[in-house]
């Protein structure tokens, strides 16, 4: 019987050191939590849109074991633009008081380059971008930091609508769009131990797209950067197995497992607690990680 080989994904910088935290990404996958302050969330509806109620998700989500909190003002879907002084006013104040408290990597969900450096200011150690350096100032601001950039794969410019995606092979055409981001950002001044890539799981893609995306996985960690994957609660999970958004969290967990194995390192979910149960047994079998104690069928009685 041949050994069990993992596929690893042949990483650039597999060592990252982001903010006060250092991740081997050659042995370590991290958990990125998702916290919304927007009234209008995808997701949660707008559970954590008051100030105390993100602080308070954001600690939690902390004490629950995740690596990063990503913190987000304003929705990728359609709709009208959120005025900048507004998203500031949703995103800084839960930025400085969870860097005040902890030093968990905070990333923050904005295509905005003053949101960006203001975050930066506050104590966010990431930058995800999910309109793919729509906006040319972001890179440079980045640049200027310490922080990392984020590059997602997306087509329509940010809140409008983009119907009917079509792609020759989207696998292929999403690394091709990643490889020219990631050349502008590295012209930027943004050195490559500082990008991370996303696939954009849903974001202009149908559901058989972001399937196919994740099935092949590999060829996007076959770029050399940490790959995150979003794919907690997404509509191709909801389509698949005719779920509302309330009950995708197996199809989620399902999904992240695929993607690490995959060769995805960074995994973006709503459920913390059963995301990082599922990320560490993945680790584990995968043989990245030791069991945290060995204790059955170990001594001359089995306990």
């Amino acid at each position: 019987m041949p050994r069990f080989e993992p596929y690893l994904p042949p990483l650039r910088v597999p060592v990252r050191r982001i903010g006060a935290r250092t991740f081997d990404f050659s042995r370590r996958v991290a958990v990125m939590a998702v916290v919304n302050r927007t009234p209008d969330s995808f997701f949660d509806q707008g559970r954590t849109y008051a100030f105390d109620k993100a602080v308070d998700a954001c600690f939690e989500a902390v004490s629950l074991g995740a690596d990063w909190v990503d913190i987000g003002g304003a929705p990728f879907a359609p709709g009208d633009p959120i005025p900048v002084e507004e998203e500031l006013e949703r995103v800084v104040p839960v930025v400085r008081a969870l860097r005040e408290g902890s030093d968990v990597v905070i990333s923050v969900d904005t295509f905005q380059s003053e949101v960006a450096r203001r975050a930066i200011e506050a104590g966010a150690t990431v930058i995800n971008d999910t309109t793919g350096l729509s906006d040319p100032l972001l890179a440079p601001v980045v640049a200027d930091s310490e922080a990392t950039l984020v590059i997602t794969h997306s087509l329509a410019a940010p809140r409008t609508v983009f119907p009917r995606p079509q792609y020759d092979d989207v696998v292929k055409d999403v690394a091709r769009f990643l490889v020219e981001r990631v050349d502008r950002a590295l012209a930027a001044g943004i050195p490559e131990e500082r990008i991370i890539i996303d696939p954009g799981h849903d974001l202009n893609k149908n559901t058989l797209h972001s399937l196919e995306l994740t099935r092949r996985l590999p060829e996007l960690a076959a770029l050399g950067f940490p790959v995150l994957a979003a794919v907690s609660n997404k509509d191709f999970i909801g389509e698949t197995l005719d779920a509302p958004r309330s009950e995708r969290l197996e199809g989620s967990i399902a999904a992240a497992v695929v993607s690490i194995v995959n060769g995805a390192r960074i995994i973006r979910m709503h459920d913390v607690r059963a995301s990082v149960a599922a990320t560490r047994m993945t680790e584990a079998i995968l043989g990245l990680r030791e069991p945290a104690y060995l204790k059955h069928n170990m001594g001359d009685v089995n306990e």
